[in-house]
C-alpha cells in the first residue's frame, strides 16, 4: 500500500507537467499526496473497521476536500446520498491496494475489489480496473512471475499489453479511464528493473502520471517485496498523523514487515 501512497506522491508534480522520459530526479521536495493517497487510506480503514466504505470516503473527503477529486466525486462525496454513479475511471483501480494484502486468495480479492469499486465506480470498466489491479498486486505478493502475471492480466481481463512503454509513450495523453490508465500501468510495471524503475516508467508515460504511478507502485511493492527505505521515508513523510496513523495500522494488521 505504501507503494501505491509512494507512487502518487512521486508523479504528483507531473499530473499538469508531464515528463516524457524515465531519467530524472524522483525526490522532488515539491511532491504531495493527492485523493489517489486519500482514498487508499480510507479504503485501509475501511477494511481495518468494517465500516461503511462510502460513509468513511465522505469523512476523509470532508477532511481533505482540496486533494483533487474528479468533478462527479466531488457530486457524489457532497450527496447525503450514496448511490454509484457509473464511472469508468481509473480512481477505482488506484485506491484498491489495500484489498490484495487483506484477503487470502485470488477469488476473494476479485470479490472484493468489485465491492469496494462499486460504491462509487458500478460501471463494468471501473470494476475491471479495480480488479486487475488488486489480482496483479495479490499474485505478486504470491511469488507469480512477470510473465504469468501479464498472461493472467491479459486472459482475465482482455487487457492489450502487447506494447511496449517506448511504444506507448509518444502518442499517450491524459485519460482518465481505467481502460487507458490500469494496462499502461501495468505494463510499467512489467518493464521495471526494480520498484525506483517502476515508478519512473509509470511517470515517464505523461498523462495521470500521479495514478499511473499509485497503480504501478501498488504492483511493484508488492513483486518487489517492499519500498526502498528512502522512498517509504519520503512518502511517509509527506502525510499527516491520522493518515500515517491508518497506514501503520494496517500494516500491523495485515503485513510482515518488521518496519514501515
Amino acid at each position: 500500500m505504501i507503494g501505491a501512497i509512494a507512487g502518487d506522491i512521486l508523479g504528483s508534480i507531473y499530473e499538469w507537467d508531464n515528463i516524457k522520459t524515465k531519467y530524472f530526479d524522483i525526490f522532488d521536495p515539491e511532491a504531495f499526496f493527492t485523493d489517489d493517497t486519500v482514498l487508499t487510506i480510507a479504503l485501509a480503514e475501511t477494511i481495518l473497521t468494517d465500516d461503511n466504505y462510502a460513509q468513511v470516503m465522505k469523512r476523509y473527503y470532508a477532511k481533505y476536500p482540496d486533494a483533487g477529486y474528479g468533478c462527479s466525486f466531488h457530486d457524489w462525496a457532497r450527496n447525503p446520498g450514496s448511490r454509484p454513479y457509473n464511472s469508468w475511471g481509473n480512481g477505482s483501480a488506484m485506491r484498491t491496494s489495500a484489498v490484495a494484502y487483506a484477503f487470502d486468495n485470488l477469488q476473494d480479492v476479485m470479490f472484493k475489489a468489485k465491492y469496494y469499486a462499486a460504491v462509487t465506480h458500478n460501471h463494468p470498466e471501473g470494476i475491471k480496473g479495480a480488479q486487475a489491479t488488486a489480482a496483479a498486486i495479490f499474485l505478486a505478493l504470491k511469488g507469480i512471475s512477470k510473465g504469468e502475471i501479464k498472461s493472467f492480466t491479459v486472459k482475465q481481463f482482455g487487457y492489450d499489453l502487447s506494447k511496449t512503454l517506448d511504444e506507448i509513450r509518444p502518442e499517450y495523453d491524459f485519460d482518465v479511464s481505467c481502460q487507458g490508465t490500469v494496462p499502461q500501468a501495468i505494463t510499467a510495471f512489467l518493464e521495471a528493473e526494480d520498484f525506483e524503475d517502476a515508478i519512473c516508467n509509470a511517470i515517464s508515460l505523461g498523462g495521470d502520471s500521479d495514478t499511473l504511478a499509485c497503480i504501478t507502485g501498488g504492483i511493484a511493492e508488492a513483486f518487489y517485496g517492499g519500498v526502498p527505505k528512502e522512498i517509504r521515508a519520503l512518502a511517509l513523510g509527506k502525510l499527516d498523523e491520522d493518515l500515517r496513523r491508518v497506514v501503520t495500522s494496517f500494516y500491523a494488521q495485515y503485513i510482515d514487515y518488521r518496519e514501515i
